[in-house]
């Protein structure tokens, strides 16, 4: 079975997940809040991440994250590849 299919994402209303403007004020970070609040509670948030973060930048909340929360977990992963490829 697919993850996506058990997430609880789609038992809300889709725009919650997909806030407009600073996530790091006013109503935005509220709904920004929301929808991570959701993430926690989902079974497949950890397959939701990866498939975030594997797939490049897109917008919105997917496993618990901003894009700006995904994109420095990828350029924290090129770091540590990047020292492990050093020390080898």
């Amino acid at each position: 079975m697919d993850w996506r299919v058990r997430g609880l994402c789609l038992r809300e209303d889709p725009d919650l997940f997909f806030p407009i403007g600073n996530v790091n004020s006013g109503p935005v970070a509220v709904q920004t809040d929301e929808a991570k609040a959701v993430c926690r509670r989902c079974p497949v948030m950890a397959h939701c991440l990866e498939w975030a973060v594997d797939a490049g930048p897109v917008e919105g909340i997917w496993g618990g994250t901003t894009e700006g929360e995904r994109r420095a977990l990828r350029r924290r992963a090129t770091r540590v590849l990047t020292a492990t490829e050093s020390a080898a």
